[in-house]
């Protein structure tokens, strides 16, 4: 799949086609690296649900770290890798919520057991056995019944507003090569680095 050189977005783009008739499993996992009002670092993988030129598109619960994190400082870092085919992207940007109305689309997309979990977990918070969340998932899904779970308040998602994009391409004798795209007014600037 050949993309538009200058636009780092349509690049991913194909990049993510490629590694998805390649990747054994989730080529759409990335490593997303936080940091809480301290600067204090964190980092974990999630999936990535959408891209657009407007950045990419995760979601979680509110109140779990990663949400405390975004809260605190809207910064963020991701980190895409894909084994089989010897390449990296990683992403630096800043955070924003995503809008209600895509929050909604997305967690009505979900499986109704992943609906009833968002509800049921406590994400990041101490958990004292299996049994407890068992037990909070049996709760949630005696209270929506048959009918339909609706996004819970604490549970939505982030965009990652692309200031930095560098795409990362292995080469013998670790002469990678390796191009970064920076945003600018007007447009994105392209330079190569050195491996």
């Amino acid at each position: 799949m050949s993309a538009d050189p200058t636009d780092p977005i349509a690049r991913f783009e194909a990049w993510l086609a490629e590694a998805s008739a390649s990747e054994p499993n989730d080529p759409n996992a990335m490593a997303l690296a936080t940091a809480d009002a301290t600067g204090r670092p964190a980092v974990r993988m999630v999936l990535l649900k959408a891209v657009d030129p407007r950045g990419f598109v995760f979601y979680t619960n509110l109140e779990s770290r990663k949400g405390e994190d975004l809260a605190a400082n809207p910064q963020a870092a991701l980190c895409f890798h894909w084994k089989s085919l010897k390449r990296q992207v990683r992403v630096e940007g800043k955070v924003e919520p995503v809008t209600p109305e895509e929050a909604d689309a997305y967690f009505a997309s979900r499986a109704r057991a992943s609906q009833i979990g968002a509800w049921a977990s406590r994400q990041s918070r101490p958990l004292e056995g299996r049994f407890e969340l068992e037990r909070r998932i049996a709760e949630a899904t005696a209270r929506f019944g048959i009918g339909g779970v609706p996004r819970p308040p604490h549970w939505s998602g982030f965009r990652v507003v692309p200031l930095r994009i560098e795409f990362w391409q292995d080469r013998a004798f670790r002469l990678h090569d390796r191009q970064v795209f920076l945003k600018e007014e007007g447009g994105w600037r392209q330079l190569s680095l050195f491996p």
